[in-house]
């Protein structure tokens, strides 16, 4: 693969192996809110994008206070009550380590906030790793290609400078709408065969495949 100014790594799904702990806390807090409960599938689809736009998607609501309500529900839950566990990926420190150490310059863009980021970082000892990253709060929500925008414009790129890697259809949509290499993982949330309808450079089925193809 050829060489790139800035990969970009999505996080939950991609580097984090989260989409337990996000299904489940999803489920508890509509039960908190006194409302249908969801389904894995359902939860699963949403991750990604930013949390009320997700939540208003998951719920088909336009009710705003029962958006907030379902928030602030989600982020009880997820902070306090919930003990799924949120591990990286098996691999995922030795890749970051040798695409820094071969001089690959590395950013994040979530649908986590700011906070969620850090605190993802603090518990993983990652963050090191990555010179620049956009979240949920700081950007407009995936599909949207603003937190890619925002990064490229930091760093002074164009799009065929950088590689977007991410495990659903929002990350390889925002990628492709600007004109920007991409590569779906089939580990995450979305199946391979919609990652596929966007034509990335390749889709890996494990860290190890993904780290080969960044060093190949």
């Amino acid at each position: 693969m050829k060489q790139y100014e800035l990969i970009i790594f999505d996080w939950d799904g991609t580097l984090m192996d989260s989409a337990a702990k996000i299904v489940t806390c999803m489920q508890q807090a509509a039960a908190m809110c006194d409302i249908d409960v969801p389904s894995n599938d359902a939860v699963s689809h949403i991750i990604g994008i930013s949390l009320k736009p997700a939540i208003k998607q998951l719920f088909s609501i336009d009710d705003e206070q029962l958006a907030d309500r379902l928030v602030e529900a989600y982020k009880e839950v997820y902070l306090g009550a919930d003990t799924t566990p949120c591990p990286l990926f098996n691999g995922v420190e030795d890749m970051l380590s040798d695409l820094v150490s071969n001089q690959h310059t590395l950013a994040v863009a979530t649908g986590k906030a700011r906070r969620g980021l850090e605190r993802a970082w603090q518990q993983t000892g990652t963050g090191h790793f990555f010179t620049t990253s956009r979240c949920a709060d700081e950007a407009e929500s995936k599909p949207s290609p603003d937190m890619l925008l925002q990064l490229l414009n930091e760093r002074g790129l164009s799009p065929s400078q950088a590689l977007m890697i991410g495990d659903t259809t929002y990350d390889m949509q925002m990628a492709q709408v600007i004109g920007m290499d991409r590569v779906g993982v089939s580990y995450g949330v979305h199946a391979q065969v919609n990652l596929e309808k966007h034509q990335p450079k390749t889709i890996v089925h494990s860290i190890s495949e993904l780290h080969q193809v960044l060093t190949a």
